[in-house]
């Protein structure tokens, strides 16, 4: 592992590291905000996933997470949102290909051989953070943004007993019906649409649910609302009797402006989740 950066950060600090990644075939970068807790041992962590065209970087430096984080004593985790380099597909479209990986493990061409990003983040990734790092595996939650919303709930409903919580900005709702969704599953996992069901929030909260507490922050403003589909997250939300708090935001858009507006409730969420 390479240490790319590492810089104080309200007592702790915000590193970026660079990894050979067997899933993904190639290098991968990651952050990692450690608060000051973490030189006396491990502390919790909460991963975030970000959106589209994003890289470890965006929500590190825009979200505005490291001040809450530091108060609560939690580690926060920056994967990227796809494998990259010049060796590794990609297409002219800003949603599909590098920085568009979509929490999923691909298994068509020309995308599988590198784009493995459910391995990456359940496996490889996981297993580098808990030996190198003072971070404690039985204390994990996980957020993220639109593509990574979408990604922090698929995950959290796949592996509950990994994630105590599970929260959301915006994320894509229901990609099976979706223009973000359809496109990239249809690409990554091929035509058999039963291989999508396992990837699509709204169809896992119908079928399984989430064995822990659930919060969803949605902007009333955001301009990708027809994209992201919540009111079909909510319904089935509604008629699973799931516990969760989804809240519509009157006013907010999709920007990071509106995540940093609502970052502290999301840590503090968290916090209380990894409390009990």
């Amino acid at each position: 592992m390479e240490t790319v950066s590492e810089n104080r950060c309200f007592g702790g600090v915000q590193g970026v590291y660079r990894h050979a990644s067997d899933a993904t075939g190639g290098q991968m970068t990651f952050g990692l905000f450690l608060p000051q807790e973490a030189s006396a041992g491990p502390v919790p962590v909460l991963w975030y996933l970000s959106g589209l065209t994003c890289t470890h970087e965006n929500a590190m430096t825009k979200a505005g997470a490291q001040a809450w984080a530091a108060q609560a004593g939690i580690a926060l985790v920056f994967p990227d949102t796809s494998p990259r380099g010049d060796g590794v597909a990609d297409d002219d479209a800003y949603d599909l290909g590098q920085g568009a990986g979509f929490y999923v493990d691909a298994t068509e061409a020309p995308w599988a051989p590198h784009f493995k990003m459910w391995t990456y983040l359940t496996k490889d990734l996981p297993d580098l953070l808990f030996t190198d790092f003072a971070l404690d595996p039985e204390r994990q939650t996980i957020t993220g943004h639109s593509m990574g919303g979408h990604g922090a709930l698929t995950l959290a409903m796949h592996h509950p007993d990994r994630f105590r919580s599970v929260s959301a900005f915006a994320p894509i709702a229901n990609p099976t019906q979706s223009d973000w969704g359809r496109k990239q599953l249809g690409a990554y996992l091929g035509a058999d649409e039963a291989l999508w069901a396992p990837h699509d929030a709204t169809l896992l909260m119908r079928d399984r649910g989430y064995n822990g507490p659930m919060l969803i922050d949605q902007g009333t403003e955001d301009n990708f609302l027809d994209l992201l589909k919540p009111e079909a997250l909510a319904e089935a939300i509604a008629a699973r009797r799931q516990p969760a708090e989804f809240r519509m935001q009157a006013g907010y858009d999709h920007s990071y402006f509106f995540i940093s507006s609502f970052m502290e409730d999301h840590v503090a969420f968290h916090a209380e989740a990894l409390a009990r």
